[in-house]
């Protein structure tokens, strides 16, 4: 049996199957300590039950995937929209440094995964999906690079990406939380809330001061509010492939054009709209309606993505891939622990950020957040650390990191 479903079917489909993802999270605690997105749940797990239908032979599927990219820009876009670079400034020289320590990550990522493809013996641009393209870039990155790579002749490729992508978010945030709290135990910088006798009468004094600092009155969100959020992300979508076109006829790189993906020109468009003539007055976004639409475009896209893969395509390079995988993440622990607590400061705010930055460099900004909030419920607070990784995570390393892949694609086809 051949099950067909055209483009509004197809996305119809994919938002049932999220919300199928998010009511498993809900139920089962696995799922919920590791921040496994509710996409990621609900499409791997419809791949699964369509793998064992076409193997049995019972029946096929075909979908129509004509939205899929256009969820996927907005989702980008929305980032660029969201790069007040005023808010960026704030995080001051810490902010350069764990710029700077993600971008070493990032070189590091795609040079183990070329070379470790070079010592297995597969091809090159696998291992270079496995590196930042989805350990940094996580499954957005994965699903957004997977076509290139695809077109630059590694079959399957978005089979691969959405594949170790998955594997990523799982071990980052197994990684995270005693990486962390090892360093804050071996250097002595906090100890255990639990273990800290506190004055009543500061504590009561404290809260007090919290709740009337955090008052902050609450505007709903208006019909217009989310069309000039889309207005915006849609001309700069526009405008961007007229950018990327403009960069791949006039900047080379070793001797190669400048490929950009599309949504990194779109990203730089917005950006750049939002930090000058739509900085203040009537052209201003509201940054709210912005997350909304760039929540919806990440959701439906990954799942779109997701319940389209076949995961027999994956039976051919699991080993390699493995091998690679977790070569990645036992650099990504020594990395935190070594390299990131010291540029930090080797302080308290440092051994939060290495915990964090395990979640941020094998899968995404929120499992940076859950590693942190891990430790923070154990040994305190850490403004600074949740100042400057969601900043980071928010908008530079997409930039950074597509720059390196596309510097790293041209060494891996010089490769094969």
């Amino acid at each position: 049996m051949h099950i067909s479903f055209d483009v509004m079917q197809t996305v119809g489909f994919a938002i049932m199957i999220y919300y199928l993802g998010k009511f498993i999270r809900s139920k089962v605690k696995f799922f919920q300590t590791f921040c496994v997105p509710a996409p990621v749940i609900g499409g791997f797990l419809f791949a699964i039950i369509r793998f064992i239908l076409e193997v049995a032979g019972i029946s096929t599927f075909e979908f129509d995937q004509t939205l899929k990219n256009p969820f996927m820009m907005v989702f980008f876009t929305s980032i660029g929209v969201g790069a007040d670079l005023d808010t960026l400034k704030k995080g001051g020289k810490g902010f350069l440094i764990f710029v700077t320590v993600s971008t070493v990550l990032v070189i590091f990522q795609n040079a183990i995964g070329v070379a470790l493809s070079q010592f297995v013996g597969t091809d090159s641009l696998l291992g270079l999906i496995c590196g930042s393209v989805t350990m940094v870039g996580g499954h957005g990155s994965a699903g957004a690079w997977g076509t290139t790579f695809e077109e630059q002749g590694l079959v399957n490729a978005p089979t691969f990406g959405l594949a170790a992508a998955t594997f990523g978010v799982i071990m980052g945030s197994l990684i995270g939380g005693p990486v962390g709290s090892t360093l804050i135990r071996k250097h002595n910088l906090a100890k255990p809330l639990d273990e800290v006798k506190v004055d009543r009468d500061v504590l009561e004094n404290l809260e007090e001061t919290n709740a009337e600092g955090s008052y902050e009155k609450v505007v709903p969100l208006q019909a217009g509010d989310f069309l000039k959020v889309l207005g915006l992300i849609f001309v700069s979508v526009g405008l961007g492939a007229i950018l990327q076109v403009f960069i791949k006829d006039h900047i080379t790189i070793m001797g190669n054009a400048l490929s950009l993906p599309a949504y990194v020109t779109s990203m730089i468009i917005a950006g750049i709209f939002v930090n000058t003539i739509g900085k203040s007055g009537s052209l201003a976004v509201n940054q709210r309606a912005n997350s909304i639409c760039g929540d919806v475009g990440l959701n439906v896209f990954l799942v779109m993505a997701l319940i389209d893969i076949n995961l027999i395509d994956l039976k051919d390079v699991a080993g390699p891939m493995l091998i690679i995988l977790f070569a990645q993440t036992i650099f990504m622990a020594l990395f935190a622990y070594f390299v990131t607590f010291w540029a930090m400061g080797r302080n308290y705010d440092a051994a939060v950020l290495a915990g964090g930055i395990c979640g941020f460099g094998m899968g995404a900004t929120y499992n940076a957040l859950a590693n942190m909030d891990s430790i923070t419920e154990r040994y305190g607070p850490s403004p600074r650390a949740y100042f400057i990784l969601p900043m980071v995570g928010a908008f530079a390393i997409d930039i950074i990191n597509s720059i390196a892949i596309t510097i790293f694609l041209n060494i891996a086809q010089t490769l094969r």
